[in-house]
């Protein structure tokens, strides 16, 4: 029998798609809804809600449904101070983490490396939803030009870079410019503002890979049929996303917006 997996949720659809999966492979879990990330009213509802703050609740909560393994899954922002309303241990916690505070990336390896202590195994969702990575393809029939294959490899080395600084996972680049980095605000309403600053007709390439060096038991770039649609009001070309790197919900719905709007969706190997 498999070990009993909380899953985590965050923002997002996949949270509630890795729970169905779970449920068709009779896989026992314990479904946490992240307060202030993921869609508490949504149905299936949580088994229950807890925040970050609340250290020492939540570790009672995992223990008393013997909890061994966690998964962590969907969009997480870096909460602020006075969200958190630690309590004692949740304090005590934040005291340990120190600097670690900063950064999305950093806030969720550290906590990972605590939940490691307390003798809970973490575990990727890419390992549960093998059939959401992204693979070394094209999604439909639309291809990358030349100019297309030359930004991506350009959003590439843009996001080794702004990655190291923990900033974000996705760039749009346009004729080798680079017209905007995903900070806080997620990638659609980065596709979103980058409109006005797009040459008309002129492509351009939404690039999502993981960050150097980043956990990727957690917080792995996705896309889904939103972003084709976001991707395509704006009048980019394509998007290109990491083969094993990355996930890509619903493939074949994808594939086939795509290949409607004319734009490409591709897997391409990383560095």
């Amino acid at each position: 029998m498999a070990p009993k997996l909380a899953i985590v949720a965050g923002g997002g659809d996949l949270p509630w798609l890795l729970r169905d999966s779970c449920d068709a492979a009779g896989r026992d879990c314990l479904f946490l809804a992240l307060d202030g990330h993921a869609d508490a009213n949504r149905e299936p509802a949580p088994n229950s809600c807890i925040r970050i703050g609340d250290w020492g609740k939540s570790l009672d909560l995992l223990r008393e449904h013997n909890v061994e393994e966690l998964v962590f899954v969907g969009t997480v922002r870096r909460p602020g101070l006075k969200e958190l309303r630690p309590d004692a241990r949740g304090a005590a916690f934040l005291a340990r983490l120190g600097r670690s505070w900063f950064g999305d990336d950093s806030i969720l390896s550290a906590i990972m490396k605590e939940l490691e202590k307390e003798g809970f195994r973490i575990v990727s969702p890419e390992s549960l939803l093998d059939e959401f990575v992204a693979k070394e393809r094209v999604y439909g029939a639309v291809r990358p030009d030349g100019t297309a294959t030359a930004d991506i490899q350009r959003g590439k080395e843009v996001i080794n870079v702004i990655g190291t600084q923990d900033i974000g996972q996705a760039v749009v680049i346009q004729q080798g410019i680079v017209i905007a980095v995903e900070a806080a605000e997620g990638t659609d309403a980065m596709i979103e503002r980058c409109g006005p600053l797009l040459r008309k007709d002129a492509g351009g390439v939404l690039v999502k890979f993981p960050k150097p060096g980043q956990d990727r038991r957690v917080d792995l770039p996705t896309i889904g049929t939103s972003t084709v649609y976001a991707v395509n009001e704006v009048g980019l070309s394509g998007i290109a996303v990491e083969a094993g790197g990355a996930l890509v919900i619903d493939a074949d719905e994808v594939a086939r917006i795509a290949d409607q709007v004319g734009i490409f969706v591709i897997g391409v190997p990383g560095d």
